[in-house]
């Protein structure tokens, strides 16, 4: 079973920078699909990125496109989401999750069932 620890949340100001880390324990992490999801109070989870086992592939949405950018060391079994230019409207617990057989598109929070305890994200003055 995969077990994923984010780290990397704080408080930042609008227009700062995170970087994100997801460190999973398992031997066979290169066969994982790994996504990063969001969720601010009183919303639904929301898509980030997500990247393939071999990293050649990413996916994001035009929302993040440009800010947010997803990579993946398979030595190292981590994950890194890089976030810059953020703005109060990126605050939320963020989660990496994993699946090596997705049941539907990555792009989809549901696609995932191994989830991380998420990490806080705040963007305040």
């Amino acid at each position: 079973q995969v077990q994923l620890v984010e780290s990397g949340g704080g408080l930042v100001q609008p227009g700062g920078s995170l970087r994100l880390s997801c460190v999973a324990s398992v031997s066979a992490f290169a066969d994982h699909y790994v996504g990063w999801i969001r969720q601010a109070p009183g919303k639904a989870r929301e898509f980030v990125a997500a990247i393939s086992g071999d990293g050649r592939s990413q996916y994001t949405t035009s929302s993040f496109s440009g800010r947010f950018s997803i990579s993946r060391d398979n030595s190292l079994k981590t994950s890194t989401l890089q976030m810059r230019d953020l703005g109060p409207e990126d605050t939320a617990v963020y989660y990496c999750a994993a699946t090596t057989t997705p049941s539907r598109s990555v792009m989809e929070p549901d696609a995932y069932d191994i989830w991380g305890r998420g990490t806080q994200v705040t963007v305040s003055s």
